[in-house]
């Protein structure tokens, strides 16, 4: 059963000034032969969000549990407010988790589960009955603090998870893939709810994912993990705009790798212009290429083409269809074109092989 538990003995909190609310240091974790964390150095400001982004098996979901205390590092340290908690156990840690399953106990009330962290810590009724109350409010669930989990839909059990979460105000709260139970459109809505939430009550979130959409729509900064290491960390932008490694540019949305004269660009697919007759213009100073157009997938909103360049090697380009009919979209297949980007929009990246050296 997930460890719900919290006693008074917590971390103590940290004296006011600019300490990271996180920070791991040369933090390593091994299962057998498996590295989950290889020497990783993260920093995670007071009242961020934060987003551990990376596919399954990558290692994040293992830092995650290293913060909350479930798991113990081989190495390294970790450090809550700077405090060093590396080997204190989960409930002496000023965090609470959120899990994809919500976790909730079925045989209690909505109330009675937002209740349960001030119950345990012996917080007088009323007042626990006060804060609980303020906090469905705060999740939108108001006056649905009678009902039993199993009568609510899987959005708002959601936000009964978080309510009873952040009851207790922790000085950090770790979220593991909390919305990947939920269909497309309730997901996107909650990813709103959650980022206003956040703003409202000013904790530390730390949230992990595979989802790009998500980790981009909702994150102050991210950390881009693979294998174990983290390949980058930014802003949502400054990830997407300009990835680092040749793993960031094809995990993070489509990326053109473009290798010339020894050296590998990268080069967003809305960046490229499309030029399909010698009429079109390219924007002043771009770099320009010819090639045919071996692929066109129609997709509503814009249309991606697939060019095959002269000069070899292919790339991905994207168009809105502003003013064009789906059966002009598809002629342009097997058509010679001009591909064209701006000097500045392409951006040198790291290769794997040179990733690791070889």
């Amino acid at each position: 059963m997930t460890q719900m538990v919290e006693t008074e003995a917590r971390s103590p909190r940290r004296p006011p000034g600019p300490l990271s609310a996180v920070r791991l240091v040369a933090l390593r974790k091994s299962y057998g032969r498996v590295i989950a964390a290889d020497g990783i150095d993260l920093e995670i400001a007071d009242g961020e969000f934060f987003t551990l982004l990376g596919p399954s098996g990558s290692g994040k979901t293992t830092l995650l549990r290293v913060i909350a205390g479930f798991e113990r590092p081989d190495s390294g340290t970790v450090e809550l407010g700077g405090a060093d908690v590396t080997r204190a156990p989960p409930y002496a840690r000023d965090v609470n988790t959120v899990f994809q399953d919500y976790a909730l106990f079925p045989h209690m009330t909505v109330l009675e589960n937002v209740e349960y962290g001030l119950k345990i810590r012996k917080l007088p009724k009323a007042e626990r009955r006060q804060r609980a109350e303020r906090m469905l409010d705060m999740v939108r669930l108001t006056g649905l603090g009678g009902r039993r989990p199993v009568q609510l839909s899987g959005g708002q059990r959601q936000r009964v998870a978080l309510a009873r979460a952040i009851v207790n105000e922790p000085e950090v709260l770790l979220l593991d893939e909390p919305l990947g139970a939920l269909d497309l459109k309730l997901r996107q809505e909650m990813q709103t709810e959650l980022k206003r939430i956040q703003r409202e009550v000013g904790i530390t979130f730390v949230y992990v994912t595979h989802d790009q959409e998500e980790a981009l729509t909702m994150s102050d900064r991210l950390a881009v993990i693979n294998a174990g290491k983290v390949e980058q960390v930014g802003t949502p932008i400054d990830v997407y705009e300009q990835p680092a490694t040749e793993f960031v540019a094809g995990f993070i949305g489509i990326s053109n790798l473009i290798n010339r004269n020894g050296e590998v660009l990268t080069v967003r697919p809305e960046k490229v212009h499309l030029l399909l007759d010698d009429a079109q213009s390219a924007p002043p100073g771009a770099h320009v290429e010819r090639g045919i157009v071996a692929d066109v997938v129609y997709l509503g909103v814009v249309t991606r083409y697939r060019v095959e360049l002269d000069g070899g090697g292919q790339l991905v380009a994207v168009r809105q269809n502003l003013e064009t009919a789906a059966s002009e979209v598809l002629e342009a297949r097997g058509r010679s074109v001009r591909v064209a980007w701006r000097p500045e929009q392409a951006f040198r990246i790291t290769t794997t092989k040179e990733r690791e050296g070889r």
